[in-house]
């Protein structure tokens, strides 16, 4: 073979070749030290001169060279994992929150994992939790927005670094709240502020027996002497608030409705609308959490502001604290406004 055949032949392995990424030896021999001394200053296992480090910081930086994950673990001295455990991640509120956690700690130099545990049977909590602590995790963020994030909280050891996320506050850990009960309380004394007589209840799943918008509500209710009516249970799906609507047309003392969310609230409206019945005309309506859609329903809906992004945000930062050694807060609570629109109005006066 001639020599441009030997170059024709031998261009292309050229080209399909590339340089190795560098390695800790490399680093080694370009700071002109040993390679435990970089292994020293990579893992902080045993102290390295100020002089050393900077040639060995400089090395690492003029040829790329990426440590390991395991390596850069040790140098942290911390996991650079958050796990999460939540029983849902598309519906909104979850979502949101999950995003405030998410987007904090990945500023701080964290990675989350989410774990999904679908409902409290023992079963399913134990794969759920044995699966996030399966990880070398930092610590722990439980959404308990739900009976499985619940169930999820009560089966964590109280070693790991845990943080709850709720409307509701559990005894015993540190916890971030939503102050749902305040809200709804507040939600229900403008109802009545307009002149209707009392305030129906339209519940969505509790994580137990009762969470904060039903008590705020019942409360309210008490203080103003009015009458309790009995609660009306919802699934999360909007179309049985559709149902629960269709189910008032011929209850004309309903003239003031207060749904556990906003997709609730839209199904119920749809219902009402269905039997003839108009929104705020007959009956006034308020969400709760202000979905991004609330706003642009017809009519507009009136509802509570839920910050569920910087309800995850506020999560974080007390598990940062934990971590750090710092002394941290163990409640952290914010009361969400009234978000007053379209749905709600003075109940009509009948001649």
């Amino acid at each position: 073979m001639n020599a441009a055949g030997s170059a024709l032949y031998t261009q292309p392995l050229m080209a399909l070749s590339s340089p190795r990424p560098p390695v800790i030896a490399d680093v080694a021999r370009a700071a002109g030290v040993s390679v435990p001394t970089v292994s020293r200053v990579l893992t902080g296992a045993a102290k390295v001169s100020d002089e050393k480090r900077g040639r060995v910081m400089k090395a690492i930086e003029e040829l790329g060279f990426v440590p390991s994950a395991a390596a850069r673990t040790l140098s942290w001295g911390r996991p650079q994992l958050i796990g999460v455990i939540a029983g849902n991640t598309s519906r909104y509120g979850y979502a949101e929150t999950i995003r405030g956690i998410e987007e904090s700690s990945r500023a701080s130099g964290f990675t989350v994992i989410i774990t999904v545990v679908e409902s409290p049977e023992d079963d399913e909590v134990d794969r759920a939790v044995s699966s996030v602590l399966g990880q070398s995790i930092a610590g722990l963020v439980v959404l308990k927005f739900d009976p499985p994030g619940v169930a999820a909280l009560h089966r964590i050891p109280a070693t790991i670094p845990t943080v709850a996320v709720s409307g509701v506050r559990e005894q015993g850990v540190p916890q971030a709240v939503i102050n749902e009960s305040a809200a709804a309380k507040e939600v229900v004394e403008y109802l009545l502020g307009l002149g209707h007589a009392t305030v129906h209840h339209v519940r969505i799943p509790p994580s137990r027996k009762e969470d904060g918008r039903t008590t705020g509500w019942r409360r309210a209710l008490i203080e103003h002497g009015r009458d309790v009516p009995a609660i009306v249970d919802a699934t999360w799906e909007p179309e049985s608030g559709r149902q629960v609507g269709l189910g008032l047309a011929d209850r004309p003392e309903v003239t003031a409705v207060f749904c556990g969310n906003d997709e609730i609230a839209m199904g119920l409206i749809r219902g009402i609308h269905e039997t003839g019945r108009s929104v705020p005309g007959d009956v006034s309506v308020v969400g709760f959490d202000d979905h991004p859609l609330a706003a642009y329903y017809s009519p507009p809906l009136t509802t509570v502001r839920q910050d569920f992004c910087e309800l995850g945000r506020r999560s974080y930062k007390m598990l940062e604290a934990i971590l750090q050694g710092h002394e941290a807060s163990k409640y952290s609570s914010a009361k969400p406004p009234l978000i007053l629109r379209e749905s709600t109005s003075a109940p009509r006066t009948h001649s």
